[in-house]
């Protein structure tokens, strides 16, 4: 009815969906050292090949979701970001165009472009393998582009570096508790990020099954500060929160839920 049950993806131990995560209370500053710092890096190959098996899994599992179903779970995770700290703080939001059975983001545009935020969407600059960014007035602004994706005019792109403060909203193929991500394998995203200022909030939007316990990182590879799906929202410490208002409750960093 709903297409493959996500909860049957066959990971290694290591790598499968994660329970509740522990509350340590750095968040934010172990998010932006997790993005100048990782750990020394395994093999160069070994990394490569375990994030070529892990898109082949949890892309075909993501496939095998219903449209219905998607958008249904799509639902939840927006309006979780929409109660979070990060959206309810944010003058500026980045967003995507989904492709495929990614979370959809037209509920936090609706919701931006209502309350006056300024909006932006991706475009793909191929032949410098770097994302830029367009403001929209609406999703009517958008048009097809690079990969096929929807995107802004490019006519007046701006830098990621020029946007300042914002949240920007990102998609993956996988995330885990402590907001690593695993995307598409272009590093498109990864550049993205590594070129936006300081007060930039990165999120990302996943279902839960998508949430494993570790992913295999290399150097060029670049952690969020949260994660959000449709049953909780992750801060960088790795702490998990059902709530609407996760602040209400207590123990995770404010500027993050």
């Amino acid at each position: 009815m709903h297409g493959a049950a996500p909860g049957r993806v066959d990971l290694p131990s290591e790598q499968r969906p994660h329970g509740r995560g522990r509350i340590d209370g750095r968040g934010r500053a172990t998010a932006q050292h997790n993005r100048r710092i990782s750990p020394i890096p395994p093999p160069r190959k070994a990394v490569a090949d375990e994030k070529q098996y892990l898109r082949a899994v949890l892309s075909e599992a993501r496939s095998n979701l219903s449209a219905a179903y998607a958008a249904a779970l799509s639902i939840h995770v927006q309006r979780r970001l929409l109660g979070t700290q990060a959206y309810l703080g944010a003058k500026q939001v980045v967003l995507y165009a989904a492709m495929g059975r990614e979370v959809e983001t037209a509920l936090i545009a609706a919701d931006a472009l209502r309350s006056k935020r300024r909006l932006y969407y991706p475009i793909v600059d191929r032949a410098h393998r770097r994302i830029r960014l367009g403001a929209v007035s609406g999703l009517a602004d958008l048009s097809l582009g690079a990969f096929g994706i929807l995107e802004p005019p490019a006519a007046a792109a701006l830098e990621a570096e020029e946007l300042g403060a914002a949240l920007v909203c990102v998609p993956g193929l996988a995330f885990t508790p402590t907001a690593a991500r695993l995307g598409r394998g272009g590093g498109y995203y990864d550049r993205l990020l590594a070129a936006m200022s300081a007060g930039a909030v990165a999120a990302g939007l996943g279902y839960s099954f998508q949430l494993i316990d570790r992913l295999p990182e290399g150097p060029h590879d670049r952690r969020l500060d949260l994660v959000v799906t449709e049953s909780a929202v992750y801060a960088a410490s790795g702490a998990p929160h059902a709530a609407a208002q996760p602040a209400d409750q207590g123990g995770l960093p404010k500027w993050a839920c």
